[in-house]
């Protein structure tokens, strides 16, 4: 029952918990978040429910709702958190991402570097809010041969794998790595491409969808995380492995420099499988690198503390609402 004390966000997200992706966890961690000071309705559609403010996941996707809602009630705010695809492709040439930017009174953005991506004209609205995840304890990772290595996304073009698995393949005369593909193929070209993989390249396994609590137990036992995505607004499975101490090779995309930073040591250039092979090889034959990778990681740790994307979220609404912050 609503309290009425209590404003009510609705929160839409163009995916619901059954997709099991970034934009659902996302929804769900913030519902839980804002829950208390705000009463939350999360919903992949708003249908003209009662609701004091809208928080609405993803320009293009979420476009018919903010165009609604801003139709409906104009003198009610509309916060807009702006995904990858948004970010890198759609608010650039999509009418309906361009009209949910205008419409919007805030942006949200999940990474530093977002805000100078955005159209000059809208910078003024954004707000960084970094993503967070609670770490799951991590055993402990001598390191054994072979190295753990793991990649984790669903298997589509925006996630690159094949970037991975050419590097792989240029590693194929050595017997001291392994890697774990954990996703669900999204693609079926990609997907048939992983299967032949697996059977050319027996230290590449490819596991298919797993639920997100047993991924994050992987995570934490894998020596390296890999992740070669091509367009990225901040990958939740970066933000997990830092929280799990597990270091990160990643693609130098904006989404992923403003997680790691633009120093870390472990970026290589979008596309770029010599790049990624000589990276492994490095954190194979030289002893420091992983410990340096782990400790450049740790430092961004603080950055991703559930405590403080809880207080920007509802720093944000509440502001938003013209009410003291909670």
């Amino acid at each position: 029952m609503k309290s009425q004390n209590r404003p009510r966000i609705c929160l839409v997200t163009p995916a619901l918990a059954a997709a099991n992706n970034g934009n659902w966890h996302t929804a769900e961690r913030w519902a839980r978040m804002l829950d208390g000071p705000f009463e939350v309705l999360v919903t992949d559609c708003w249908r003209g429910e009662p609701a004091d403010a809208l928080l609405a996941l993803h320009a293009r996707r979420s476009a018919d709702s903010i165009q609604a809602w801003a139709a409906a009630q104009p003198d009610k705010p509309i916060a807009l958190a702006l995904t990858g695809t948004d970010l890198y492709r759609d608010i650039h040439h999509d009418a309906a991402a361009q009209r949910s930017l205008a419409l919007a009174s805030r942006l949200v953005v999940l990474q530093e570097r977002a805000v100078d991506d955005l159209p000059e004209p809208f910078r003024d609205k954004a707000v960084v809010c970094f993503p967070s995840v609670e770490p799951v304890p991590a055993p402990p990772r001598p390191v054994p041969l072979p190295l753990s290595l793991l990649m984790l996304g669903h298997l589509r073009a925006e996630k690159d794998p094949a970037t991975a698995w050419a590097a792989l393949r240029r590693l194929a005369g050595r017997n001291d790595w392994r890697l774990d593909h954990v996703g669900a193929a999204l693609d079926a070209a990609l997907g048939e491409q992983a299967a032949a993989l697996q059977a050319q390249l027996p230290a590449y396994e490819w596991s298919g969808a797993l639920p997100h609590a047993q991924a994050r137990e992987w995570l934490a036992r894998a020596h390296l995380l890999v992740h070669p995505s091509v367009i990225e607004g901040a990958a939740t499975v970066i933000v997990e492995a830092v929280a799990a101490g597990t270091p990160v090779l990643a693609s130098r995309i904006p989404g992923n420099v403003g997680l790691l930073g633009a120093d870390y040591a472990g970026l290589f250039e979008p596309g770029d499988s010599a790049a990624l092979a000589t990276l492994i090889e490095g954190c194979l034959d030289d002893p420091a690198m992983l410990p340096a990778l782990s400790e450049a990681a740790a430092r961004r740790a603080p950055l991703f503390e559930p405590a403080r994307e809880q207080a920007t979220l509802r720093a944000l609404m509440a502001d938003l609402l013209e009410i003291p912050r909670p």
